[in-house]
């Protein structure tokens, strides 16, 4: 079976935000899409590993802020390169605003949409939640950001010196970490993006 053949999907990008008794985060995604029309419902797939997905279980509510091509490296370092566990995303970080208690991040967005859980469905490594929109606006009319835009154009390529000299290793398609050791275990995730071990690509220097 080729993994690679996940690359070919289409997908935007986004920022999940939730809050809960003052405590705000959010993290990146690209798993957001609508699923009927009438009424209008979206889904969401969050990892269970991130913090963002305990706050949406918890209180059944949502924001998803729509990256557009205007996003930098820096937001997606922001909010998808630490985990909430540990850090406070908002402490320090101001492009936001507050719609129906819920953060927006109004840098590098074009939209947002505030959404209420009305399923759940466990898919193993991620929860798919269901929701119903409950409110949603456009920013402005910069084109979103696609996946394979992030890729081509935001995301910093990885060089190949990163990899130890001499040494057979792993390095993540998505935000160049090297996993050292081969060959790579299934079950590995990314410690920085939380990406499996099948977005790993293997790295002989």
């Amino acid at each position: 079976m080729n993994n690679k053949a996940m690359f070919s999907l289409s997908y935007g990008l986004f920022v999940i935000s939730s809050a809960k008794d003052g405590k705000k985060n959010g993290c990146i995604t690209n798993t957001a899409i609508q699923a009927a029309s009438d009424p209008l419902v979206l889904t969401v797939c969050i990892n269970k590993a991130n913090y963002t997905h305990d706050l949406v279980k918890e209180t059944g509510k949502f924001s998803i802020s729509v990256l557009s091509e205007e996003a930098d490296f820096d937001l997606f370092t922001h909010f998808g390169f630490q985990s909430g566990r540990d850090t406070d995303k908002f402490a320090d970080f101001t492009d936001y605003k507050m719609e129906g208690g819920l953060p927006v991040i109004t840098r590098g967005t074009n939209a947002y949409f505030l959404c209420d859980v009305v399923d759940t469905v466990d898919l193993g490594s991620h929860t798919m939640f269901v929701a119903k929109i409950a409110d949603m606006d456009v920013l402005n009319s910069v084109p979103s950001a696609t996946y394979a835009y992030y890729h081509a154009n935001i995301k910093p390529q990885p060089k190949k010196e990163d990899a130890p000299a001499g040494k057979v290793v792993w390095r993540c398609t998505i935000c160049g970490y090297i996993y050292e050791g081969d060959p790579i275990p299934d079950d590995f995730i990314c410690p920085i993006c939380k990406h499996p071990a099948s977005d790993f690509e293997r790295v002989t220097q």
